[in-house]
């Protein structure tokens, strides 16, 4: 539930919100991101349950694409595979401190899509901090349903941002107005606002942001790119560490632009082909039994500068 606020606000699991003060919860893909001195880093469920306390001041789960109510042969029970990620969340020896959900919480923005995924993911026990997908934006008025479940003290569309132990997430939604060809967009409302946002901060601030669409060009011919997202990302270029998630493309993939590390996560509903290895997008048919091989959870390892990202993939059927 978000609440305007202006000045910092701090609750018992240390989070200092912005704008806000707690989130409802809801769904998608799985990765556990745990942050040491101000700076973030991603690990597989494993590693982070092999993982010393002290070695994980505290930590978040990176989430996506849950798609509740599809029903097609990709995936006959989405229900399972999400049931499935939050399993390994709620088995963490160190408990989150939250959830980032990067989108497509639903299929068809549908109420009982949404209060599905919002049991679910309620398993988990934490607070979550959402975006919301295309999908979850399909209702006659826009996303209004979204909003009114999700968005209260958020700005414009859904849009807003929080401080947790000196790392400075924002929020960005780029499925409103989508531009041509598919592709994101930010839009000029939010650009204006995101550089107001930003202004007061140092550029040693660890940045993250989070959004549905990627923000760099993945594959433009499928729509897996945002216009001005290169607008948004030289409003924080002046920072040293900034770290960029998404969903929407179901499969990881990651890349390293000087301070900027951009990461997609993979849906817990349904894969994706490869850019350029099919005709168009959408759902893919895996063999039988390997379904849970293109679900699921990455490492990745973050450092500050410009270090490259390593990623070691490691599926939910794993």
């Amino acid at each position: 539930m978000i609440e305007p606020d202006e000045t910092p606000h701090h609750d018992a699991d240390g989070i200092d919100r912005r704008g806000f003060l707690e989130c409802m919860s809801w769904a998608g893909t799985g990765l556990l991101w745990s942050v040491s001195a101000g700076i973030p880093a991603a690990l597989t469920m494993a590693k982070a349950a092999a993982a010393a306390p002290a070695t994980t001041p505290f930590s978040f789960v990176q989430i996506s694409d849950s798609h509740l109510g599809f029903k097609r042969p990709a995936n006959t029970d989405v229900v399972a595979t999400l049931q499935a990620a939050i399993a390994r969340v709620k088995a963490l020896p160190v408990k989150p401190a939250f959830m980032i959900h990067t989108g497509d919480i639903s299929h068809l923005s549908h109420a009982d899509e949404f209060d599905a995924a919002d049991q679910l993911i309620g398993e988990a026990g934490l607070p979550v901090f959402y975006v919301p997908g295309e999908h979850d934006v399909l209702d006659a008025d826009k996303g209004k349903a979204y909003l009114d479940r999700y968005g209260k003290g958020s700005q414009g569309s859904g849009w807003y941002s929080f401080d947790h132990s000196g790392v400075h997430y924002i929020a960005l939604v780029n499925v409103q107005n989508i531009g041509e060809g598919g592709l994101g967009r930010i839009g000029r409302d939010q650009l204006d606002w995101l550089a107001k946002d930003v202004s007061g901060l140092s550029s040693e601030t660890p940045i993250v942001v989070f959004a549905h669409i990627p923000l760099w060009m993945v594959y433009p011919s499928w729509g897996w790119g945002t216009d001005d997202g290169g607008q948004a990302l030289d409003v924080l270029k002046r920072f040293g560490s900034l770290t960029v998630l998404n969903g929407h493309i179901h499969q990881v993939m990651q890349k390293v632009e000087g301070n900027v590390s951009f990461h997609t996560a993979r849906s817990t509903a349904f894969a994706q082909p490869a850019p350029g290895t099919a005709p168009t997008p959408g759902p893919m048919v895996v063999p039988a039994g390997t379904l849970r091989q293109h679900l699921g959870i990455a490492e990745v390892n973050f450092v500050r500068g410009s270090e490259p990202l390593a990623i070691v993939d490691t599926p939910l059927g794993a």
